[in-house]
């Protein structure tokens, strides 16, 4: 059976948001594509006080100048569709207040008539940290576990009561009620991370830095599943990072999805073969405009999908 493939939304400078995004969103479900995901960029510092993934020395990519804000993305591909799934990859929690992120998940699932997946990352960048996050930091993972926190409680019955770190909800109705329960699926690099999306999210989140790694991450996490008890299962959606070339590159640092139609296929095919429930593509990054993008976005499924990916 072929895996259900999702696609990265337009959200960079190259894109007219309002215009590109819903016509990407519609052309992408008609052609089969499952689920459409956005990432989360608050700024471009310059000059930046950190590198990218808070490497030293690493540049950020120009790309990053311009990004939309991901929920309002989310929302125009929201009207835009009928049954793709809405995902985030990642929202990076910290930098948002809880209670305001999860009453507009909320909305959006309920809007979308039960579409959306809360993805959820904690961050690297102290620049975006500085401009928006309620909290340091130094208390991202602390930041999280509170969102996790006030997103079930929000989401659940009312009356509504939660007193946090940075929430306090007295006894209250909180509405609109996602149309399901919303699955939240979680970035987890560290050991704190693996822990608390064992025990407390629906799902994994990881990134394709190579066959063999995400293999590795994969059965390292579910042997701490078991180590843990969880008998539920746990999802996973892997995001292929893509880089389209108009000619076949085969040099030794080409990277994982990066180069033509039929090598980005090849690397679907390798990420399929480990067992997660799910791939998204964010192909965006170096094409030209929304035409180009959703011409490439259907040749690679329809080529995946001959492939038997």
């Amino acid at each position: 059976m072929a895996i259900p493939l999702g696609l990265g939304l337009p959200q960079m400078r190259q894109y007219d948001i309002g215009k590109d995004v819903p016509e990407v969103a519609r052309a992408a479900e008609r052609t089969g594509y499952s689920s459409l995901w956005v990432f989360e960029r608050a700024l471009f510092p310059e000059p930046a006080t950190q590198g990218l993934y808070g490497v030293e020395g690493m540049p950020w990519p120009d790309e990053y100048r311009s990004v939309a804000e991901p929920l309002v993305t989310l929302t125009l591909a929201a009207a835009a569709t009928e049954r793709a799934e809405l995902g985030g990859s990642v929202l990076v929690a910290p930098l948002h207040g809880p209670f305001q992120l999860a009453k507009a998940l909320a909305s959006l699932d309920a809007a979308s008539g039960g579409r959306v997946v809360a993805g959820f990352g904690t961050g690297w960048s102290l620049d975006e940290y500085a401009a928006a996050a309620p909290r340091p930091f130094a208390e991202r993972g602390r930041a999280l576990d509170e969102l996790l926190e006030v997103c079930r409680a929000v989401w659940g019955p009312d009356p509504v009561s939660y007193d946090g770190h940075l929430t306090r909800i007295a006894s209250a109705v909180v509405g609109p009620k996602p149309a399901r329960p919303i699955p939240v699926l979680l970035a987890a690099g560290g050991a704190r991370a693996r822990r608390r999306l064992v025990d407390r999210a629906d799902g994994w989140l990881p990134v394709a830095v190579g066959v063999e790694a995400v293999t590795e991450q994969w059965r390292q996490l579910r042997d701490l599943a078991a180590e843990r008890g969880r008998t539920r299962p746990l999802r996973t959606s892997l995001r292929l990072n893509a880089r389209y070339l108009p000619r076949a590159y085969d040099g030794p640092d080409r990277r994982p999805g990066h180069g033509s139609v039929d090598q980005i296929v090849e690397d679907l095919a390798a990420y399929a073969a480990i067992g997660l429930d799910e791939i998204h593509l964010d192909l965006q990054a170096g094409l030209r405009d929304a035409e180009e993008l959703k011409d490439v976005a259907a040749e690679v499924y329809e080529k995946a999908r001959a492939a038997g990916v």
